[in-house]
């Protein structure tokens, strides 16, 4: 239990600086992790990241985003739906180009990858599948829904 409640204190202290990115605020239970201050700088946001990049392949519906810095980071909300039909709010910590931030649009589906052992709700985006992997996924979905 050493150093337990210096990792509480540092999880509350972003939600006290930006009640904006609070877990109540971005619609997760409490067993998010919170986003944290500088993920270059945090070694378990960075195992993380490097986790999620080969993470199983999902889709998620945009709800909301918010901009931590002019980076610009943002933190975007999905509403995301698994290969297996499992479905939960999705959270990405995602460094994106001006270009990539304007054509944001909240109903947007988007290929997302996770953890499926984790189950924290992190997320990222699929920015390297393959096309035709993301429209099987899709297609699956799909008829999931109709039956």
């Amino acid at each position: 239990m050493f150093g337990s409640k210096k990792k509480k204190k540092l999880d509350d202290l972003m939600a006290q600086l930006r009640p904006d990115l609070s877990r109540e605020s971005l619609g997760v239970g409490p067993d998010f992790p919170g986003v944290a201050p500088n993920p270059i700088l945090s070694g378990d946001a960075r195992k993380r990241n490097a986790e999620l990049r080969s993470g199983a392949l999902a889709l998620g519906v945009l709800v909301d985003w918010r901009e931590v810095n002019s980076n610009p980071r943002v933190v975007l909300m999905f509403d995301v739906e698994t290969a297996d039909g499992i479905s939960f709010r999705g959270i990405a910590d995602e460094d994106l180009t001006i270009t990539e931030l304007t054509r944001l649009a909240p109903g947007q589906t988007l290929p997302v990858r996770y953890r499926p052992a984790v189950m924290d709700h992190y997320v990222c985006l699929a920015r390297g599948a393959d096309p035709t992997h993301v429209q099987r996924l899709s297609d699956e979905i799909a008829s999931r829904k109709r039956t």
